[in-house]
C-alpha cells in the first residue's frame, strides 16, 4: 500500500512528477512514449517507474514487447484527491503542457489491443 512517505518523495522529484501528469491525462503509456515525451534516456525513466511501481503508484501490463505503465486505481483516497489537485496545476505548467505535445506528435506509437 502506497504510504505518506513514498508519495511525497514520489511528488518532490520533477521527472516523477512528469511522469504522473502524463499518465493522468493519457492513462496508460509505453516506456518508449515517456522517454520519447520527457527527451531523456530509457533508464532513467525506467529507473523513475521502478521507484514509483515499487511505492505501489503504479502497474504494469506487458503486452508483447511492450511494457505498459498506469496508475494504481488502488491508491487510497487521500492519495487520489491529493494528484486531482496536482493535476490542476500540472496542466498549467509549460514543462507538462510541452510534455503533452510531444506526446501527442510522436509518431509510431504502440497500439493497445487491451488497455
Amino acid at each position: 500500500m502506497l504510504s505518506e512517505q513514498a508519495l511525497f518523495e514520489i511528488l518532490c522529484d520533477a521527472t516523477r512528477r512528469r511522469i504522473l501528469s502524463l499518465l493522468r491525462r493519457e492513462g496508460e503509456l509505453c516506456v518508449c512514449e515517456l522517454y520519447y515525451a520527457l527527451d531523456m534516456p530509457q533508464p532513467k525513466v525506467s529507473r523513475h517507474l521502478s521507484v514509483m511501481r515499487e511505492a505501489d503508484m503504479l502497474l504494469v501490463r506487458r503486452e508483447g514487447t511492450w511494457v505498459f505503465y498506469r496508475l494504481n486505481a488502488q491508491i487510497p483516497a487521500w492519495c487520489d484527491r491529493i494528484l486531482t489537485q496536482m493535476n490542476d496545476v500540472w496542466r498549467a505548467n509549460p514543462t507538462h503542457v510541452q510534455d503533452a505535445a510531444k506526446l501527442a506528435d510522436m509518431s509510431n506509437r504502440p497500439a493497445r489491443c487491451c488497455a
